[in-house]
């Protein structure tokens, strides 16, 4: 079992700052990166739950949802790797997930 508190933890301040960003910012591009990073992290949850079967869009809600979207997709990966078997490919899943949403609070806020 992986403990995945810092995912989980660095994906609830991202939205966070989404959900405080006013609507121009939004619009500017800080929902656009929310939403590509929300579809990052839900790509790999469906990659890792069902390897053989082809991912799932996650559609364009707007820019006042993108929030929520990061954080269902942000706990869906947390949860799959937590209840995964402990492993070195799932560590990097999640070093690889929790580098990810840095870089993109980084760049977008």
């Amino acid at each position: 079992m992986l403990d995945t508190t810092e995912l989980t933890a660095a994906v609830d301040r991202l939205a966070d700052r989404l959900r405080a960003a006013p609507q121009s910012r939004l619009q500017r591009g800080a929902a656009a990166a929310g939403l590509a990073l929300a579809r990052e992290l839900a790509v790999r949850a469906q990659r890792l739950e069902a390897p053989d079967a082809p991912p799932r869009d996650m559609p364009d809600a707007g820019v006042f949802a993108v929030a929520d979207q990061l954080v269902v997709a942000g706990n869906d990966l947390a949860e799959i790797l937590r209840t995964a078997p402990a492993g070195p490919a799932f560590r990097r899943e999640l070093d690889e997930a929790v580098a990810a949403v840095r870089r993109t609070a980084t760049a977008t806020l």
